[in-house]
């Protein structure tokens, strides 16, 4: 019987290869051990901040607006995030009363977009104010 012998040998490297890979994960494990721990602690609390975020915003946000939001948050991360903590300090603030519906969280995006637009053109005319004061200087 040739083909028992050839499962035999098929077995036998399964085996070697499990044990191979089990032998290198527990050298990785022992090695990361001391710094996922504290990688876990950070993960936790970044977490914690993450849940409790999204129960604030599902307490300020209608569902279609959540929807939008999500969607935003999947092509402009950083945008989303900005507009998360602007609405929770609204509601923070009082600002906010009832919950926020898709129209009037477009009606913040676009606030928001156009307050960032003149932030920078703002940075820009005080640079150039401050280039002109130091010449004075001399």
């Amino acid at each position: 019987g040739h083909t028992s012998g050839k499962k035999m040998a098929d077995a036998d490297l399964d085996a070697i290869r499990a044990r191979r890979m089990a032998e290198l994960q527990a050298q990785f494990g022992a090695q990361g051990q001391g710094q996922t721990k504290q990688a876990d602690k950070q993960e936790e609390e970044r977490k914690r901040h993450e849940d409790m975020k999204n129960s604030l915003l599902s307490q300020i946000l209608e569902q279609d607006a959540r929807a939008r939001l999500n969607s935003i948050a999947l092509v402009k991360p950083e945008r989303a995030k900005a507009v998360e903590h602007l609405l929770i300090r609204m509601a923070q603030t009082g600002q906010i009363a009832g919950k926020v519906g898709e129209p009037q969280l477009v009606e913040l995006l676009e606030k928001f977009s156009q307050q960032t637009q003149k932030k920078t053109t703002v940075k820009f005319e005080r640079k150039r104010l401050d280039l002109g004061d130091s010449d004075e200087d001399f």
